[in-house]
């Protein structure tokens, strides 16, 4: 019989094909009426039931799962650590859809870029203590490479891990209290929380405490590994560093609410959802404000809706931001607040006092804390970069002279607390021993760089070693009395949020000629922002030479000392302030005028 059926009917029958399938599979392995998976474990009742369902609509309306949704389904990652213990006994790397399947345990086999693996930890609020830090450089050394990387989720990463120490490394980290588990794959992140929580002279709240509660419960409720994609959730409890909350598919933001208005006057925090940079979207405001109580609860129901409704047939349509532009912000909250377990409270936002301004320099140097007599010193990492020994001394310099405690910030920096004010000197002294410093200039303080072709394989340039090259250059050649947010980003996927920073590059390939490969380059983008100064970047110029980039950003910030308004105007305003086309030509007088 001759085949009429288009394309969409083809796909149609071979979902709903499917999903009978399912069925029939489910009907036979029903004991006493209740659907079991190939493990004997009651389906609809289990753990694991709420991301059944949420396939079964899908396979039941004809359509079909992505591959990784497929794998999750036939065997869930957190019961594949036998074979993984099998696999590290045998020196082998995982294959196929188990490399998805390892990331759930916090291992990214990260072949071709390097044939090994790295490790992504899980450090709440950004926050961990010289013990621990010691504890990660130790393994570091044994397992890994003898460095980590400081991540732009205020988080650590070990790289270099070969294929007998992959388990070894997992266990070596719980033994410290430091935890792998959905560090990667479609899990919650890592939560973030002000680094400057509980010391900062003008937070609203001290974050460490919420963070942690749901750091923990994320740990202990396995329905919370059933996302269709990753999730990110932070915490800003105001204060003077920014933790980009506005860039999260959940950020709550503290406020305060002063007598006079329809609720006890106190200290509360707005919800914002959907956040997505890479995707060109911030998290926008609920309306509705919650008591520091309500926001863990608040951050379960939120996600139990997100679980129950994602995408589970298209990667590229499965985060946040799509169901909620495909919903409406109004209908996604009627269904969140079926969940919740108290009465949610609407509120305008212009009645609250919001944080106040973010300094940008505050995550560098010396600082007076709301401690008397007590200050914090922020450590400048090079590109992210600690080597072990680095890690020691620091760990030492934070017992000896601090609390005990290190903080990471999501401008993969760190901070060290709690230091007397006649310890200073010393402490700046022994850092600088490492190697490290405590000051930066205005362009390296605020210089991010994910991974790059040296560890990622969907990374199109070193990202990494140009980021340190512009720095170098443009630091002899342009004197700022402003800081300047430069962004590297290797791929797509925008870890180092390319879209928010003043100067944000995206990796590229370019093509030089037809007898010769591709060479590294990036595509420019100016004029973006975060927190007070929200705005997304605009594209600039495409296919640049990586090696041109240093000269055209010495270029362009040269351009920007002299045509802006004035002092004070910051460079994202300014570039707001033009056209592409009209910069292009202020830059293009600048040369010639050089």
């Amino acid at each position: 019989m001759q085949d009429n059926f288009s394309e969409e009917q083809k796909r149609y029958l071979e979902g709903l094909a499917s999903g009978l399938q399912v069925a029939k599979a489910s009907a036979a392995n029903s004991v006493n009426g209740s659907a079991q998976n190939d493990y004997g474990v009651p389906i609809a009742e289990g753990p694991d039931a709420i991301q059944v369902k949420a396939q079964n609509k899908f396979l039941q309306s004809g359509k079909k799962l992505c591959v990784e949704e497929k794998a999750k389904r036939e065997h869930h990652p957190f019961d594949y650590w036998d074979q993984m213990v099998k696999n590290a006994q045998q020196g082998v790397f995982p294959k196929g859809v188990d490399v998805f399947r390892y990331k759930f345990h916090g291992l990214f086999y990260v072949a071709p870029a390097q044939d090994s693996f790295m490790s992504r930890l899980r450090i709440p609020n950004g926050i961990i203590n010289a013990t621990q830090l010691r504890g990660v450089a130790d393994l570091a050394s044994k397992y890994g490479g003898g460095y980590t990387h400081v991540t732009t989720r205020a988080n650590l990463q070990i790289r270099e891990i070969g294929a007998h120490d992959a388990t070894k490394l997992l266990l070596g980290m719980q033994d410290l209290g430091v935890m792998n588990r959905g560090s990667g794959a479609d899990n919650i992140r890592n939560v973030t929380g002000n680094p400057l929580s509980g010391i900062s002279v003008d937070e609203i709240y001290d974050t460490r405490e919420l963070a942690r509660e749901l750091h923990y419960y994320i740990l202990y409720h396995r329905d919370m590994y059933g996302l269709p994609r990753k999730f990110n959730i932070a915490f800003d409890g105001g204060g003077a560093v920014s933790v980009l909350e506005d860039t999260n598919d959940i950020g709550f933001a503290a406020v305060k609410v002063e007598e006079g208005n329809a609720v006890e006057p106190g200290t509360y925090f707005r919800m914002q959802l959907g956040g997505i940079t890479g995707h060109e979207d911030f998290a926008r405001d609920t309306g509705i404000l919650l008591t520091p109580e309500q926001c863990v609860p608040m951050a379960k129901a939120v996600i139990r809706v997100f679980i129950e409704s994602g995408d589970r047939t298209d990667r590229k349509k499965a985060r946040l931001k799509y169901v909620l532009d495909d919903w409406g912000f109004e209908k996604f909250m009627q269904a969140v607040e079926e969940h919740c377990e108290f009465d949610v409270l609407k509120f305008p936002l212009e009645n609250c006092i919001t944080r106040s301004k973010i300094n940008r320099m505050a995550h560098v140097g010396v600082h007076k804390q709301k401690q008397k007599d007590l200050s914090y010193i922020g450590v400048v990492c090079p590109v992210g970069r600690l080597e072990t020994e680095q890690m020691y001394g620091l760990a030492d310099i934070a017992k000896q002279y601090g609390s005990g405690c290190i903080r990471f910030t999501v401008w993969q920096n760190l901070i060290i607390s709690d230091i007397k004010t006649s310890d200073i000197e010393h402490v700046k002294e022994k850092i600088e021993a490492l190697g490290l410093h405590w000051s930066a200039s205005n362009i390296r303080a605020n210089l991010i760089a994910c991974t790059g072709s040296w560890g990622c394989k969907f990374a199109n340039s070193n990202t990494k070693l140009h980021a340190s090259a512009i720095a170098d250059f443009v630091e002899t050649k342009v004197e700022l009395d402003q800081p300047i947010n430069i962004h590297l980003t290797g791929c797509h996927h925008s870890c180092a949020q390319h879209y928010i920073g003043d100067i944000g590059l995206l990796a590229t390939k370019v093509d030089v000629s037809e007898d010769e490969d591709p060479i590294e380059g990036y595509d420019v983008f100016l004029g973006g922002g975060f927190a007070d100064s929200q705005a997304i970047a605009k594209e600039f110029m495409k296919d640049v030479d990586a090696e041109l980039i240093p000269q055209l950003i010495a270029n362009i910030l040269a351009m920007y000392m002299q045509y802006r308004n004035d002092a004070k105007e910051p460079f994202f305003e300014f570039a707001q302030r033009y056209s592409c086309e009209d910069l292009l030509g202020l830059l293009q007088q600048k040369d010639k005028a050089a």
